[in-house]
């Protein structure tokens, strides 16, 4: 019997202590839960994170404006530059002759106004000898014409008395050649004075032709000598850019022009990356970003560097599409099986300029964001009320 009792006991002592375990390790689990759930609701909710997240840069494409052969090649792969250094020289013996020709045109040009604005009073000149002429010519004509009248009366006044004898046959014969003498000068008086209206008109039309080459401008602002001017102007303009220039700083990168090649206008020759104006792009899946707003603060790490360094960062936009959407091959959901995939939207980061100037980057570096969405608050209340008054206003 008293063993049996001590048995009882054992089993009700073990019963205890299971319980009592078993009520620890519910607590255990309770307080757990709770403080996951505390953690997610005032600190992990506000944090989105992704690795997939690089270094990029709007690098500046290397292209010659005019076409030639390479004399001078003074950059190469991984060399910096600085904003206006040389980065190679095209033969310019084409674009100088361009230059002298050009110069020769302005200068004839300029000549040929001149000379049309002299000529212009000597037109002038001409015009009034032909008005001169023509009073002239209206005064021969004039007389030419009293003749004719006289020598048609005479020839009348004889031809009535050849009946009676009274005018002897040679009289007669003198009156009609001094009629037809008469007749022939008012012809010719009438013809000259058409010759002179008509050297009057085209000296006058000559005079307005001039004019209008030379009216309202001078030499310099004559619309020839301004064309001229203009491809002198893009001579040397050509002439300049056979000398092409680094347009910022940066790293020279992926150079493929060699000396002594002929290049083509428009034709890559290298890229210049401007390693202190490198930003990052950040591809956050879309189920991330209910949250994000420009101007949150973003903390970044870059693999060359690992969880030593941090960068802190800004958003500063969003992509207009997802990466799908701008593939080489866009997907084709309208055909076919479908299977719902989440899409990732390219996050604009910028990086401090010091942090990125103490530890520099790569395009193309592996990197890792995580984005506050607590932060930003006054940039986005200021999207919003914009946005909102856009609407209003339309």
């Amino acid at each position: 019997m008293s063993e049996n009792n001590t048995s009882a006991s054992a089993d009700a002592l073990n019963k205890k202590n299971r319980n009592i375990r078993l009520a620890a390790l519910g607590g255990v689990v309770v307080l757990a839960a709770a403080g996951s759930t505390a953690y997610w609701k005032l600190h992990a909710s506000h944090y989105v994170s992704t690795d997939n997240t690089y270094a990029a840069a709007e690098v500046a494409q290397i292209t010659p404006a005019v076409g030639g052969t390479v004399l001078e090649v003074n950059a190469s792969d991984t060399q910096a530059v600085k904003q206006g250094d040389v980065l190679l020289v095209i033969d310019p013996t084409d674009a100088q002759l361009a230059v002298a020709q050009a110069k020769a045109e302005l200068d004839r040009a300029e000549r040929r106004v001149k000379s049309l604005m002299a000529n212009d009073n000597s037109l002038s000149a001409q015009i009034s000898a032909r008005a001169a002429d023509a009073q002239r010519a209206t005064a021969q004509l004039a007389a030419a014409q009293a003749d004719f009248e006289r020598a048609k009366v005479d020839l009348q006044r004889r031809q009535a008395l050849v009946a009676s004898g009274s005018v002897s046959g040679d009289e007669l014969t003198r009156a009609k050649n001094g009629f037809d003498a008469a007749t022939a000068q008012l012809a010719a008086a009438k013809a000259s004075a058409a010759q002179v209206t008509a050297n009057q008109r085209s000296a006058v039309a000559a005079k307005e032709a001039n004019a209008a080459l030379i009216s309202n401008s001078t030499v310099e602002t004559n619309p020839e000598v301004a064309a001229a001017r203009a491809r002198l102007d893009q001579a040397e303009v050509n002439l300049a850019r056979t000398v092409v220039r680094a347009p910022l700083d940066g790293v020279v990168a992926k150079r493929m022009v060699q000396l002594g090649q002929r290049v083509q206008p428009g034709a890559p020759l290298m890229v210049v990356v401007p390693v202190n104006d490198i930003y990052v792009e950040a591809n956050f899946k879309e189920v991330q970003l209910e949250k994000v707003r420009i101007g949150q603060a973003v903390k970044l790490h870059a693999d060359i560097y690992g969880k030593a360094v941090t960068y802190q960062g800004v958003v500063e936009g969003f992509s207009g599409g997802s990466g799908a959407a701008f593939a080489a091959i866009p997907a084709q959901n309208a055909t076919g099986n479908w299977i719902k995939v989440v899409q990732r939207l390219p996050v604009r980061v910028k990086l401090d300029a010091a942090e990125l100037q103490a530890h520099p980057l790569k395009i193309g570096l592996s990197m890792s964001a995580e984005i506050d969405t607590r932060t930003g608050g006054q940039q986005a209340a200021a999207a919003a009320s914009a946005d909102t008054q856009r609407t209003a206003a339309q």
